[in-house]
């Protein structure tokens, strides 16, 4: 059991809140966005501070759950950890977890993707005849060697820093690793930033009108999500940071890092993805 030294190969946890709790804040989240984007309630209804039309408070209140279980869950983990709880046969559970985390990730990205492609190659047959083009007409694309190419040298860079950190840590070299987890956050930091510049642009660089909802759409959901997880990918190499700092990682026990690397990766290949077709091959 956990609190106890492990007397076999796995271990048992205590029973957690955070499960559910988890599942009240993804609830919340949930019904938040629904109430933000479309009004569950009237504006004279009681909740409508939360979950009337464009109004904040159940968005707010189910992010703030969200977070609340995941400082709450991982902390207890990083506890387990310092316990001894985590087993060479739990670390390659964990393993085999991140490895499947990502792969679900992998077919999330798939499926915007797919949405893509389907109206940049199908779109004679998907859209109106007289709008039949792609991007439809009155859709000012984006120039793919301003922005869109910045963003790619800076996570191309940012995958060879994050590889130095973990090379590093693997060496026994904690300057390096600090040095390198840093330079890796700013650059997510960086790349995060841009984004919001370009997002700021394209807020008149589309017409939402004559088909061009079907090419901002589909645009917004792949970059967007693609942006959301530079952005979680950045906190979880942030903390990696905070907890080398706190020498909490060694050269013989690092998966955290590691993990976060893998994740890390991750998002630079599917950004790899994204700017080849959606900003070069596919812009009009």
């Amino acid at each position: 059991m956990a609190g106890h030294a492990a007397k076999h190969d796995y271990h048992l946890v205590d029973p957690s809140p955070w499960p559910f709790v988890g599942s009240v804040g993804a609830f919340l989240l949930a019904v938040g966005a629904v109430g933000n984007m479309a009004g569950l309630v009237g504006a004279d209804h009681p909740l409508a501070f939360m979950y009337a039309d464009g109004s904040w408070g159940g968005l707010i209140l189910g992010f703030a759950v969200v977070i609340y279980t995941m400082i709450g869950w991982w902390g207890d983990m990083i506890k387990e950890s310092k316990k001894g709880d985590h087993t060479a046969v739990v670390d390659i559970g964990m393993r085999y977890g991140m490895i499947l985390f990502i792969a679900s990730e992998v077919m999330f990205f798939v499926a915007w993707f797919w949405a893509f492609f389907e109206y940049a190659i199908f779109h004679e047959v998907r859209m109106d005849p007289a709008l039949a083009t792609w991007p439809p007409a009155g859709v000012e694309t984006f120039n793919p060697w301003h922005i869109p190419l910045m963003n790619t040298l800076i996570l191309l860079l940012s995958g060879t820093t994050v590889t130095w950190a973990h090379h590093a840590l693997q060496h026994d070299d904690r300057k390096g690793a600090i040095t390198g987890l840093i330079f890796t956050v700013v650059l997510g930091a960086c790349f995060t930033a841009l984004q919001i510049v370009e997002y700021a642009e394209a807020g008149f660089a589309f017409s939402m009108a004559d088909g061009g909802n079907l090419y901002g759409s589909t645009f917004y959901m792949a970059t967007g999500f693609h942006g959301a997880h530079v952005l979680i990918g950045t906190i979880f190499l942030a903390v990696c940071l905070i907890r080398l700092l706190a020498g909490q990682m060694s050269a013989k026990k690092h998966f955290g890092l590691e993990a976060a690397a893998w994740y890390w990766h991750f998002v630079d290949v599917v950004w790899l993805f994204l700017f080849a077709f959606v900003y070069v091959v596919y812009q009009g």
